[in-house]
Formats: C-alpha cells, structure tokens, sequence
C-alpha cells in the first residue's frame, strides 16, 4: 500500500495546480471527452514573483527534444526562460502560441524551454507538437517532476532566468507572452 501512496500524493499537488473544474478565458474549449479543441486567448491571470530573484537555476536533468539529457546550465550565455507546462492543463496550452510567438520575435537572444511536467512524456507531448506546428518550440520533456514538485510549481509556471542561470523573476499562470508586458518583463534579463 505504501508504494502506492507517494505516486497518488505527488498527483495530487501536480493537478492542484491547473483547475479544469472551472473554465475561465484564459482556458481552452474541450469537446465531450475533455480534449482541446481550440486555445482562447490567454487572460494575462499570471502572477509576478521575484522572491526567487539572484537564486541560481537548478540543476534537474530533462530531455532534449532529441532525446539527450541537459540542464539549464547547458544555456549558458544566454538568457532562458523556462515554461512548466502539461498536455492536460488548460491554461497551459492556451499560452503556447504565444510562447511561440515570442521565441520568433526573440530569436537567438532568448531560450524558450517549454519543460513538459507530463507523466507519459513523449506519448502525450510528441503528437500534442506536431499537430500544432509551432515555427520554434521544440517539445522538452521532464516526467520526473523535479522542477513542478521541488519548486512547489503549479502550472502554468514560467521562470525567467538570465545569461548566467539566475533567476530574474517567475509568473505563476497563464499570461500572453507575444504582448508589451511579456516584453516588458524580458528586458529585465538584459
């Protein structure tokens, strides 16, 4: 019984994170059997915290989108922003697009990691891409948990780190990274 226990908890506090009890604009319209069928636009719901800010990235492993192992250090150089996100949370899925637009616009000046927290990894997150296009997100995988569950994330979370790993800031919920704010926010890491 034991065994079973920490598996159901770790559920838990992962799926406490994105509610898909109570649809607002910022979730995705779903058919019958829960699956998404189209993205609103994200409602900026996200919230800004700096309490983090000057901590240094954290040196979980996950897998590239070519199946190797790296860590946020390998991006050195650059500035990074981190994207937890799940094939099953709404909210997640209504921001891609703009996370998308947002790695065009940037180009080499910033690192998008959209970090999937899903258990199944690869079987969720490989068709979830292709069937989306997006022109720069590739699909990062972490079914470990390591970064929702030590950070004490809920998802959406997205942490913004800048040239030398450290922290600058994170948001907490969806938000819509192609606008002014998301901007805004993104200088800071210059």
């Amino acid at each position: 019984m034991r065994p079973v226990i920490a598996p159901l908890l770790l559920l838990a506090l992962v799926s406490g994170g994105c509610d898909r009890q109570s649809p607002g604009a910022e979730q995705a319209a779903g058919d019958p059997a829960g699956n998404i069928t189209q993205a609103a636009a994200p409602a900026a719901t996200g919230k800004l915290d700096r309490s983090h800010k000057g901590e240094a990235a954290p040196d979980f492993a996950f897998a590239t989108p070519d199946g190797r192992k790296a860590t946020i250090a390998a991006f050195s150089g650059t500035p990074v922003l981190v994207n937890l996100w799940a094939t099953w949370c709404a909210p997640c899925i209504a921001e891609m697009p703009t996370l998308d637009a947002l790695a065009v616009r940037e180009g080499d000046r910033l690192r998008v990691l959209t970090i999937s927290q899903d258990l199944d990894g690869a079987a969720k997150v490989t068709p979830f891409f292709a069937a989306r296009g997006f022109k720069k997100l590739e699909p990062w995988l972490e079914p470990d948990l390591q970064f929702s569950t030590t950070m004490q994330a809920n998802l959406p979370t997205t942490i913004l780190y800048d040239a030398q790993g450290r922290e600058v800031w994170r948001v907490a919920g969806g938000m819509d990274w192609a606008g002014a704010e998301a901007a805004r926010l993104i200088a800071e890491a210059s």
